[in-house]
């Protein structure tokens, strides 16, 4: 594979590299491969190289301080984003985060995540694209694209075959040959072809028994000997654990810092003879190339100079566009000649909206890819501010979490840190009960050699008379206090979890139960001795503190939304999960949603035969109740705008335009690929290629809804297609009496039951085209020669399987409306 083509800014980038690397002494090469502190590379003045800084998420650039008082604009949910189907609206999503990074001086963004959805109980599904490693190179492509056009690094992630989060740090996943190269590294591989990306993050696991910061074969010999990737490889947060592994396996950065493998250690092993001086020094090349492409390198041209940057994007419209094109509507019946939805409004002038979710959304997933928007518009917002005054309802009906969460809704609150001696050093505003301060975040004027305790101090206004459970989640000694009433008083030890990470952040855990009121306002706090931990290698500060509202009879909340449903022209029924079910750290063991909002759906659908649900998820969930509501939208975590775009689709002044990128089950029991959890330190991908629609079709079982499916507000007519080996050509009509967009999908279908053995099919191209009402358009979409290829485990290398194939043209992989036959 080769690179992209070498201009002379590329000459004038590798000449001031070579100048600056021949300026370093072993300390200091060594230096700069260790982190700093928890976000950044040191600078070193004596070579023009200013301090390089790293920071997620995926859908907002959180910067190097956990707060809020630099809101970052929150972007639909990276699944919600592949759901559109549209590279170039990746890119424009990549320009505005990259706009983002400037605006808060961060050079290099820690995403996109290309892992691949091979169990739906993955817990970080949220945060990767599909199932499909096509889909998912074509989407992180865009991404990638977007994020460096704005001269901004990107690191794409894990490398490799980090799909599930149980045992993270060190599973084995066993993999074969030929479902590594076609499946796992296939995204990465197009990305690097296509993209250019500035770095690639090494993954905590292992692959077939190699930790992968540590994997020769596959960082260097297949990513940069075969792809010719020539950007930096850092390692994921406290994955490297090897000073002579890491860099003899390739790892150029071990991140973070002050305390890595690397730095002092690296230069003592050079100087011990165990590692060659050459090899850091290609390390170091690599990391001066990224600061000389991102302008942080004196005497070397960024890639994108100030002038050349993209026009700055409006936060707020993309992220309401990407969400509406996200949402996937996956039923809409008719009744009386009228579909469900778009609402028509001279047939509904009330709407009875219910569901805890519709009024505390969940815009994002939790873990790293958390940021702190400017604000959040719930369904309930969106839906008031598009309707008539007094054509909605609103009741709870179910909420989806009867467990602590973190405390946000009514909270008014701030951290306070204090010296030993009772001094106060700083605080700082916080948009919830939770802090995770690692390295520099801790608030202006603040140490860590200081700093003794920190304590949430605030208001807690309640919106609803009960008893109030408070909790925390910390580890070290803490004290309650809510109405000036210490409540309690306690030490916390390391939690159980097998994850390093939730283990620090202690367990959930219920200390008091207080009465209040309705609107009167308590004051609360709590405060943390900040333990010394022996051994840890990074200083951090994390605790939360916790609420759970009072707790009314689950049938009670269905029977008032049921009686608001039934007098309604339409229920609106909004359903989520929580962080407790989706999130970093830890898989799911079940696809069902969480408290009694099944309940609510089915007692709601059974009195208004005009129900709609909401389905608030990152990933596949039971649907138990699909066939008895009117329509069933999926809004993924749909990001700061949410709310006022599940307005514009609800209401029809936009169309939902998304498609799913993984198959939906009617049962975890019918997927055919689940396993998550390790043996003996073990998983094995015994599938081989056969994941997600791949394994669907190979079992014969029906899901609930297939792969690439969606419904849009008008209707469509594939009039012809042509195709050759190259390419396909479809023209398609509008047959709706409103604009439309529509994703044509073309699957290759081998025609010989022939070795090796390969899917019934797979996704071959795709490409989104518009039309008014009654207009036909055409779009060619291209077939690449990958298409046609295996990976060859005898001869190692790729084959094309030569035959018969049909290229098949279609609304989804069950919905193909026309077909063609080519010889490859």
């Amino acid at each position: 594979m080769t690179g992209a083509p070498i201009t002379r800014a590329d000459h004038a980038r590798e000449a001031a590299v070579e100048a600056a690397l021949g300026k370093l002494d072993l300390d200091d090469k060594a230096r700069l491969l260790a982190g700093q502190d928890n976000w950044s590379l040191p600078a070193l003045p004596g070579i023009g190289l200013a301090s390089l800084v790293m920071s997620d998420g995926p859908i907002g650039v959180r910067g190097v301080r956990w707060t809020a008082d630099d809101p970052s604009v929150a972007l639909p949910s990276p699944t919600a984003l592949a759901a559109t189907w549209d590279p170039e609206l990746a890119r424009r999503a990549g320009r505005l985060l990259a706009q983002e990074a400037r605006r808060k001086g961060v050079h290099v963004l820690l995403a996109p995540t290309v892992n691949l959805h091979r169990s739906p109980l993955g817990g970080r599904h949220f945060e990767a694209y599909s199932e499909d490693p096509y889909l998912t190179g074509e989407i992180g492509t865009g991404y990638v694209l977007g994020v460096q056009d704005g001269g901004v690094g990107t690191t794409v992630k894990h490398f490799v075959a980090n799909d599930a989060e149980t045992d993270r740090f060190t599973v084995d996943n066993i993999v074969a040959p030929r479902p590594l190269r076609e499946l796992y590294l296939a995204p990465f591989e197009a990305i690097v072809a296509n993209a250019h990306p500035w770095g690639i993050m090494a993954a905590y696991n292992r692959v077939n028994g190699g930790s992968m910061t540590e994997h020769r074969h596959l960082q260097k010999e297949i990513l940069r000997g075969e792809w010719g990737f020539d950007g930096f490889i850092v390692s994921d947060w406290l994955a490297a654990r090897s000073t002579t592994g890491a860099i003899l396996g390739g790892l150029d950065v071990a991140m973070p810092g002050p305390k890595t493998v690397y730095g002092d250690a690296l230069a003592t092993a050079v100087r011990a003879g165990e590692v060659e001086e050459s090899l850091v020094d290609d390390a170091v090349r690599n990391v001066l190339r990224l600061a000389a492409r991102v302008g942080a390198l004196d005497n070397a041209p960024a890639v994108v100079a100030g002038s050349q940057l993209p026009e700055p994007l409006d936060g707020d419209a993309l992220a309401r566009e990407v969400a509406r094109r996200s949402f996937v509507l996956v039923r809409n019946e008719v009744h009386d000649g009228h579909p469900a939805l778009p609402l028509d409004p001279a047939r509904t002038r009330t709407v009875a909206l219910s569901g805890a979710a519709a009024r505390d959304a969940r815009i994002l997933g939790g873990g790293s890819a958390t940021v702190f928007p400017p604000h959040v518009v719930s369904p309930l917002d969106g839906l008031t501010a598009a309707l008539p005054d007094g054509a909605l309802s609103y009741r709870v009906g179910a909420d989806p979490s009867d467990q602590l969460a973190v405390a946000a809704q009514g909270f008014d609150l701030r951290a306070v840190c204090r010296a030993a001696d009772g001094r106060e050093l700083g605080t700082v505003d916080l948009p919830s009960g939770m802090i995770q301060w690692v390295g520099v975040d801790l608030p202006d004027g603040v140490t860590y050699d200081e700093l003794h305790s920190v304590e949430f101090t605030g208001t807690f206004t309640p919106r609803e008379s009960g008893d109030h459970t408070f909790g925390t989640r910390g580890i070290g000694p803490l004290v309650l206090t809510v109405g000036g009433e210490r409540v309690w008083e306690g030490e916390e030890g390391l939690g159980t979890s097998s994850d390093p990470f939730n283990a620090f952040f202690g367990e959930r855990l219920p200390r008091a139960r207080v009465t209040l009121l309705e609107g009167e306002r308590v004051d609360v706090s709590l405060r943390l001795t900040v333990p010394r931990l022996p051994g840890m290698p990074m200083d951090a500060v994390a605790f939360s503190l916790l609420h759970l509202g009072p707790q009314r009879d689950p049938d009670d909340l269905i029977a008032e939304a049921v009686e608001a449903a039934r007098t309604a022209d339409t229920a609106v029924v909004v359903v989520a999960t929580t962080t407790a079910v989706e999130s970093e750290g830890f898989d799911r063991t079940s696809l069902e949603l969480p408290g009694h909002q099944n309940a609510l759906v089915a007692a709601v659908a059974a009195v208004n035969p005009h129900t709609v649900v909401v389905v608030n998820t990152g990933s596949p969930v039971e649907l138990p109740w699909r066939d008895d509501v009117s329509a069933v939208l999926l809004s993924w975590f749909p990001g700061q705008e949410g709310g006022a775009a599940l307005a514009d689709v609800l209401t029809g002044a936009e169309e939902p335009g998304g498609r799913l990128t993984t198959t939906w089950p009617v049962a975890l029991a019918d997927v055919p690929v689940t396993d998550t959890t390790p043996a003996r330190g073990e998983l094995h991908y015994t599938e081989g290629v056969f994941i997600g629609y791949r394994a669907w079709e190979r079992a014969g079982t029906t899901p609930a809804y297939p792969f690439g499916h969606g419904l849009g507000y008008t209707d469509w007519e594939y009039e012809s297609l042509d195709a050759t080996a190259d390419r396909a050509t479809v023209t398609l009509r509008n047959t709706g009496t409103r604009p439309g967009r529509e994703t044509v999908q073309i699957y290759l279908a081998p025609q010989a039951a022939d070795a090796p053995e390969r899917p019934v099919r797979w996704l071959a191209g795709f490409a989104s085209v518009e039309a008014g009402p009654g207009e036909s358009v055409e779009v060619t979409i291209p077939l690449r020669a990958r298409a046609y290829q295996i990976w060859d485990e005898e001869t190692h290398g790729w084959t094309t399987v030569p035959g018969t194939y049909e290229i098949q043209a279609a609304r989804s992989l069950t919905d193909r409306r026309l077909s063609a036959t080519v010889t490859r």
